[in-house]
């Protein structure tokens, strides 16, 4: 059974950056209702309505995972990490982008699964790559000559397809008896913690717990073996999977994050109400220390043009009232302006002038790698503004 919990109102789909702010395009803008609900038998935190993913993944979607240096390095890190490990002579991954992952693997050992037809574009001169949906007819269709995958990897795609019952009985049939899936993506117990209600929006249907992973991939025939604590996105759980039968021992690794989220209540629907009422307060914090900026005649811009920054902006009605734009580094957003409210986006290189006082962390999650970037701009006084886990302005 479903229980909602938490309600952030009409978003837009957070990729959906729009190349002009005309009447004509913002009559055509799709906007859904963004609730979150609790499953009391799995305990599963999801979108109560997941939004169709062919109106998401188009071939004008916007991300690409390269363009952060954090991401790069741990997609190099931990694909070194599975080749000593596993020594898999087939790597599948689901959700290949623009091959930030793959590339770290011999061309002959790869297969990428990538809908949007752009990103699929971008490696499929190098790598075997399918742009489409991750299904089972898919799955047959990759493996019909008696193959399988010796490993599995996606990064934050998984919490992305809302039918999770196919997507495992899909990589079910296609792992080798000993197999590995490996998944990463946001920590519930994280959110939690950090107060970080923008890790829900359109994409992300699921923000998994080690307990809900167990729970639903029983279903599929599949064993959750280990897990371990990544730091990516604002902290996340790398989850370690294989078929029922297979060779692998529970971790003692994994037995304490089961033990944290248990202690955490994270299976308990009162952990959620409490979560609940803390992101209606960040909500009145973030707006009052806006109000009070703007009264002093204070500009304040926007750092990273995220999907994150779209679930606050919308939720907390923040427009160009309060924000002059958004700056960006990823090419493809520049020149467009965000979703819902329509902010303008440009580069950092033209945005982050002396003009600015105050930016908004849309990129929280890169904290560290933009305070570095940007020491100029905290030597000349600027200050960065962030809701995670409290609402604070930070000068260095």
């Amino acid at each position: 059974m479903k229980k909602n919990f938490l309600n952030l109102g009409k978003q837009p789909l957070a990729n959906s950056f729009l190349p002009t702010n005309s009447k004509k395009i913002l009559s055509k803008e799709f906007f859904y209702n963004l609730n979150v609900a609790f499953d009391t038998k799995t305990f599963l935190v999801s979108v109560a309505k997941p939004v169709n993913p062919e109106f998401q993944y188009t071939d004008q979607y916007a991300h690409r995972a390269s363009e952060s240096i954090t991401m790069r390095n741990s997609f190099s890190k931990i694909a070194n990490k599975l080749n000593k490990k596993f020594s898999p002579k087939i790597v599948m991954e689901i959700g290949s982008n623009d091959g930030v992952f793959i590339r770290n693997f011999e061309k002959r050992k790869i297969i990428a699964v990538e809908p949007c037809k752009n990103l699929a574009r971008l490696t499929a001169g190098k790598y075997k790559t399918y742009p489409d949906f991750w299904t089972k007819s898919l799955a047959k269709k990759i493996f019909r000559k008696s193959k399988s995958a010796d490993v599995i990897f996606s990064a934050n795609t998984i919490s992305h397809i809302p039918d999770l019952k196919q997507t495992f009985e899909a990589i079910e049939s296609s792992l080798s008896p000993q197999g590995v899936l490996v998944i990463e993506d946001p920590s519930l117990l994280s959110v939690i913690k950090n107060n970080s209600y923008d890790q829900f929006y359109d994409e992300h249907v699921y923000v998994f717990s080690a307990i809900a992973i167990s729970n639903v991939i029983r279903k599929s025939n599949l064993r959750l073996f280990d897990a371990e604590k990544i730091k990516t996105h604002g902290g996340s759980l790398r989850y370690y999977i294989c078929k029922k039968n297979a060779k692998y021992k529970t971790t003692n690794n994994l037995n304490k994050i089961l033990t944290e989220e248990k202690k955490a209540k994270l299976n308990q629907f009162k952990t959620y109400k409490k979560f609940s009422k803390k992101v209606k307060q960040s909500k009145n914090n973030l707006i009052n220390i806006f109000k009070k900026l703007k009264k002093r005649n204070k500009k304040i811009i926007s750092y990273g043009a995220t999907y994150k920054s779209s679930t606050v902006f919308n939720y907390c009605n923040i427009g160009t009232k309060y924000i002059d734009y958004v700056t960006d580094t990823t090419l493809n957003k520049q020149g467009k302006f965000t979703p819902g409210k329509h902010i303008p986006i440009i580069s950092p290189e033209k945005g982050m002038n002396e003009s600015v006082d105050y930016a908004f962390l849309g990129a929280w999650n890169f904290k560290k790698e933009i305070l570095k970037k940007e020491k100029e701009f905290i030597k000349r006084g600027g200050k960065f503004i962030s809701h995670v886990p409290s609402v604070k302005i930070i000068s260095s």
